[in-house]
């Protein structure tokens, strides 16, 4: 299927491209990511896919919306599977992209918008920073059915747009989780689906339902530095400890199971504790 044509054959009639299910996807690690084709490939199979993704690196942008993001919009053409697609390198970050992708670039509203897949995964308390994860929660908060997808990959590799990481798997699950969101309504409290991916996964690895890991998983680095004035940039490690890991969360999932994580996640970040509870003990407090 070519997303330069103004229409498609579907079993042997013209359908208008805007008949089509609608998938916008986009990503963190900008428009050149070998890891965003490797899920346009496979979403082209369940409906029209728009791509609007950030024209330049963007990891750990949050679901930031800097006013300084100059909102261009510039259209280019790739290849994926052995066809030209019409895709746009946006001005901003993620979760802009996805505003304006769905906004200003598609025919209508999208039936679904996935971020992924990711170089590198997002678990634990990590994941606020994650551009993937931002753009998603921007999807669901505009409400669009939006996934979330990271495969792990050793911390060298993260920044990089290297050929030597393979996606089949991710994409497997990418398709797989995609199709359900476009098939079944989730429940009210789950905006975002974040799949997480491990490096040694194949397309029949199992799957498990996970909460969001209290663990801090990627832990701040302070950087070398001579003079406060030298630009220097936090650096990050994973540190685990094993025994504190909360078996049904994505961190113990992931890295010790080996198996694929589904994170559903909610924008209603208040606190679950007793509201009356805690109100009583702030004004016994004065």
């Amino acid at each position: 299927m070519t997303l330069l044509a103004e229409a498609v054959i579907i079993g042997g009639a013209m359908m208008a491209a805007s008949d089509k299910t609608q998938i916008l996807l986009t990503n963190d690690d900008g428009i050149r990511s070998p890891g965003l084709w490797a899920a346009a490939e496979v979403l082209c199979e369940l409906g029209y896919v728009t791509v609007a993704a950030p024209r330049e690196q963007c990891s750990g942008a949050g679901r930031s919306m800097p006013n300084t993001s100059d909102g261009k919009l510039r259209e280019e053409e790739v290849e994926v599977g052995g066809e030209s697609w019409k895709v746009y390198a946006v001005g901003g970050t993620p979760a802009q992209a996805v505003q304006h992708g769905a906004l200003e670039l598609m025919p209508r509203p999208p039936d679904l918008v996935v971020a992924g897949i990711n170089y590198g995964e997002n678990l634990g308390l990590g994941v606020t920073v994650s551009g993937t994860v931002g753009a998603a929660l921007e999807a669901g908060a505009l409400g669009y059915p939006s996934l979330a997808v990271s495969l792990e990959m050793p911390e060298s590799y993260f920044f990089s747009y290297s050929e030597e990481i393979d996606f089949s798997a991710a994409a497997h699950f990418t398709q797989h989780f995609g199709r359900l969101l476009l098939e079944r309504r989730m429940p009210e409290d789950v905006h975002v689906l974040k799949i997480d991916v491990p490096s040694d996964a194949t397309t029949e690895t199992p799957w498990k339902m996970t909460r969001l890991s209290r663990h801090k998983y990627y832990t701040p680095v302070p950087p070398p530095r001579e003079r406060l004035e030298d630009s220097q940039r936090m650096g990050f490690e994973v540190k685990l400890d094993e025994v504190l890991l909360e078996q049904d969360s994505d961190v113990y999932v992931v890295r010790l199971e080996r198996h694929v994580a589904v994170t559903p996640l909610s924008l209603d970040m208040t606190s679950r504790v007793d509201l009356e509870e805690l109100e009583r003990l702030l004004r016994e407090a004065g």
